[in-house]
C-alpha cells in the first residue's frame, strides 16, 4: 500500500498566532479545522462574552425581584440579592477568562462596562424607589458612572483610559454596599448593625466615586492636551498659520 499523501500545511496570515504569541487556536476563538487562520484575533462568540451577555440579561430579572410587592417581601429581596451576587460573580469570572485565555474582544470591551453600569443603575434606582436609598445618592453615583463612560468615548481618539486602583476600590465598595442594602435587614438579628454597615459601605463608595470621577476628568483633559494626536494637530495648525503668514 502506498503511503497516504500528507496534507499541505494550512496558510497562516500574519498576526498573533503566526508570531507565536497565541499557539492554541481554541484560546483565541479560532476553529483549528479552518483552512485559513484569520488575523483578527478571538471570535466575539466566546465564553467570556457569553457571561457578559448573561449579566446584562439578568438586569431586568433582578429589577423585577427587587420591586415586587414594593420591595417589602423578604423572599423576593433574598432572591434579588442572589441574582445580584451571581451577576457580580460573572463580572469577575468573565474578565479573568478573557485575559487568561486571550479572549479579549472589542465586543467585550464595549458591552462589559455597559452591563456593569446597567446592573448598578437598576440596583440604585430600585432601592431609591422602595425608599431604601436617598435619590440624591443615586443621582450622584449614576451621573459619575455614565459620565465617565461618555468621557471615555470623548477621548477615545487620543488614547484609552484604563481603570485605576481607585476605580476598582469604588466597584468593590459599591458591590458590598448595594449587596447589604438588598438584604431584608429588618428581618435579621441585630438589624441596626446591618443598617450601619450598609450605610458605611455605601457612604464610602459615594466618596470614592466622586473622587475617582474628578480624577478621571482631569486625566481626560490632560490626555486631550498631551496625546500624540493632539501634539500632531497643534503642529499642523502651527504649520498652516506660519505658511499663511509667509505669503
Amino acid at each position: 500500500m502506498s503511503e497516504p499523501t500528507p496534507r499541505p500545511p494550512r496558510p497562516v496570515r500574519p498576526g498573533p498566532l503566526a508570531d507565536g504569541r497565541m499557539s492554541d487556536p481554541y484560546r483565541v476563538g479560532i476553529d483549528p479545522a479552518s483552512p485559513v487562520v484569520p488575523e483578527t484575533g478571538p471570535s466575539a462568540w466566546n465564553i467570556a462574552n457569553y457571561l457578559t451577555v448573561l449579566r446584562l440579561a439578568l438586569v431586568p430579572v433582578f429589577g423585577w425581584l427587587l420591586l415586587t410587592h414594593g420591595g417589602e417581601d423578604p423572599t423576593y429581596r433574598w432572591a434579588a440579592f442572589g441574582v445580584f451576587a451571581v451577576a457580580m460573580i460573572t463580572d469577575r469570572i468573565d474578565g479573568d477568562l478573557a485575559r487568561s485565555r486571550g479572549l479579549v474582544t472589542n465586543f467585550g470591551k464595549v458591552v462589559d462596562p455597559i452591563a456593569d453600569k446597567a446592573l448598578v443603575t437598576m440596583a440604585l434606582v430600585g432601592l431609591s424607589s422602595v425608599g431604601e436609598v436617598m435619590w440624591w445618592v443615586t443621582v450622584l453615583v449614576l451621573v459619575r458612572e455614565w459620565g465617565i463612560t461618555a468621557i471615555r468615548f470623548w477621548v477615545i481618539r487620543h488614547g484609552v483610559m484604563a481603570a485605576g486602583r481607585g476605580g476598582k476600590v469604588k466597584t468593590l465598595l459599591q458591590t458590598f454596599g448595594i449587596g447589604f442594602f438588598l438584604w431584608p435587614r429588618s428581618t435579621l438579628p441585630f438589624s441596626g448593625f446591618w443598617d450601619a454597615l450598609s450605610w458605611t459601605l455605601l457612604g464610602a463608595a459615594v466618596v470614592v466615586t466622586v473622587v475617582t470621577g474628578v480624577d478621571y476628568l482631569v486625566q481626560a483633559l490632560r490626555l486631550r492636551r498631551t496625546s500624540e494626536r493632539a501634539v500632531r494637530k497643534r503642529a499642523e495648525r502651527a504649520a498652516r498659520r506660519s505658511g499663511g503668514a509667509s505669503r
